[in-house]
């Protein structure tokens, strides 16, 4: 878990068992979609990429 965060890679497990306490009434996002949403976070609002 700490290399997760160290690289921005925040856990599913800690997502969903947040979600399910903090927001029962929103749908849970599936692993995939959690992954993407988190490369988009920290990497989408680049702009001038190199490749």
């Amino acid at each position: 878990q700490a290399m997760r965060l160290m690289v921005g890679q925040p856990d599913y497990e800690v997502y969903v068992a947040h979600a399910k306490a903090v927001h029962p009434d929103r749908p849970v996002m599936s692993y995939e979609d959690f992954f993407r949403e988190r490369q988009q976070a920290r990497y989408g609002s680049r702009t001038g990429r190199c490749c």
